[in-house]
């Protein structure tokens, strides 16, 4: 018998049962949709870490060097003990870092985390939760931040520990709707501060804002909220060629500034966007281990029911099989029939579930600030797992048949 007459055959069985072959294929259905879609978002999540949200938080073409790794969250209870044994970066650091990177396009520093958030009043206006930054002049270069209105924050500002503030689009466009925000007193924790500029819009990750901020002074910042353990030193450099270099030259400049010896470890880190990058893909990697144990027990389940109805369908076709063995079809001719059936059946189920997680992971995008990226692994593993299930789960009820004697058989009826 042809291949094609045998797939044409087990097609044709397909057609005549439809509402059967989709509550048999179920199973597969979900776990197929639900591995292509899981997938979907977090490849998805991760293009968009390493294409927009390393370099928001970070900077293009920046390193930092900090007192916490950007990877800390993966650290134990030792490690991370250690970490916060560490000193904290000082202006003496910062120094340090400067004269060993002349070639830098800017070098500034900023408080660390946690970023304060606090109400901001202008007259009888209030605007909660605004970020507050504590900055040095170089860091708005750091950031590539467009001034719209008026000037940035400068080294004399700095200095002389003025009270003035650069304020992001979304501050300025809810707290002073209809006036010009520049020139204009802000009070922040009781101190009054002049608005000296306003940043152009940076744009929304994941659905958070990343205008609503205020620039100060980082000397002017310490005086109201304290000195932070986690300041940061972001150096910006020419382009992303430099980076290495620059990371190797600032942890050498930084272990002679701490007295370091040879076989002392780094008290501090040196880290890239990259290692924020890993630091996700590190953490989705969890997800990734989950993912297969949930499909394979949607697999395993849709496997089993496609077993069944193939064997009720060997029952059911008795006397088809000894009409075909009486007019010479051989034992291997009709395990291959069915065992095209239940592969047929099962790669069916696995298309159906990828054009089903296809259109979740695109309503997902559309709907949600999550975002997903259908990747062609994915569809290639899904359909592959379809088609492994129905011979898999395809060969006993095929086998059964093979061996039917054809006299009995041709009695079934």
């Amino acid at each position: 018998m042809r291949t094609i007459d045998v797939l044409r055959t087990a097609l044709g069985q397909l057609r005549s049962n439809p509402l059967r072959s989709f509550f048999t294929l179920l199973g597969i259905i979900v776990s197929v949709a639900f591995l292509v879609a899981v997938v979907a978002v977090i490849e998805g999540m991760n293009a968009y870490v390493r294409e927009n949200v390393a370099g928001a938080i970070v900077g293009v073409n920046v390193f930092q060097v900090r007192r916490t790794p950007l990877s800390v969250g993966l650290y134990d209870d030792d490690e991370f003990r250690l970490v916060q044994r560490r000193p904290r970066i000082d202006a003496r650091d910062a120094e340090a870092v400067r004269a060993a990177l002349p070639d830098a396009d800017a070098i500034g520093v900023q408080s660390g985390w946690p970023t304060p958030l606090a109400d901001v009043q202008w007259r009888n206006r209030t605007l909660g939760s605004v970020q507050i930054y504590g900055i040095t002049a170089p860091y708005q270069t750091v950031q590539d931040y467009q001034i719209t209105v008026g000037r940035p924050l400068s080294e004399l500002d700095v200095v002389e520990r003025r009270a003035v503030t650069v304020i992001g689009a979304d501050v300025a466009e809810k707290l002073f709707e209809g006036v010009s925000p520049v020139g204009q007193t802000l009070r922040l924790m009781g101190a009054r501060l002049e608005v000296v500029g306003v940043i152009g819009r940076k744009g929304r990750v994941l659905g958070q804002s990343f205008d609503g901020f205020a620039l100060i002074p980082i000397t002017l910042f310490e005086t109201i909220y304290g000195r932070r353990n986690t300041t940061v030193i972001s150096v910006k450099m020419g382009d992303a060629a430099r980076i290495d270099d620059g990371m190797a030259r600032a942890e050498e400049a930084m272990r002679l500034s701490r007295q370091l010896r040879p076989t002392d470890a780094n008290n501090f880190s040196v880290d890239a966007a990259d290692a924020l990058v890993d630091f996700w893909k590190r953490t989705t990697a969890v997800l990734f281990a989950v993912i297969p144990a949930v499909v394979a027990i949607g697999i395993v389940v849709g496997g089993i029911v496609i077993m069944n109805v193939m064997l009720m369908a060997v029952q059911e076709r008795t006397y088809e099989i000894g009409i075909r063995k009486s007019m010479g079809a051989t034992a291997r001719d009709i395990k291959r029939q069915f065992l095209t059936e239940s592969v047929a059946l099962s790669t069916a189920g696995g298309a159906i579930g990828v054009a089903a997680g296809w259109v979740l992971a695109v309503a997902v995008a559309a709907f949600s600030p999550l975002p997903a990226r259908i990747t062609a692994w994915s569809v290639v593993v899904a359909l592959a797992l379809g088609a492994g299930i129905g011979v898999l789960f395809g060969v006993y009820p095929a086998a059964r048949a093979a061996q039917l004697d054809p006299i009995t058989a041709l009695r079934a009826e």
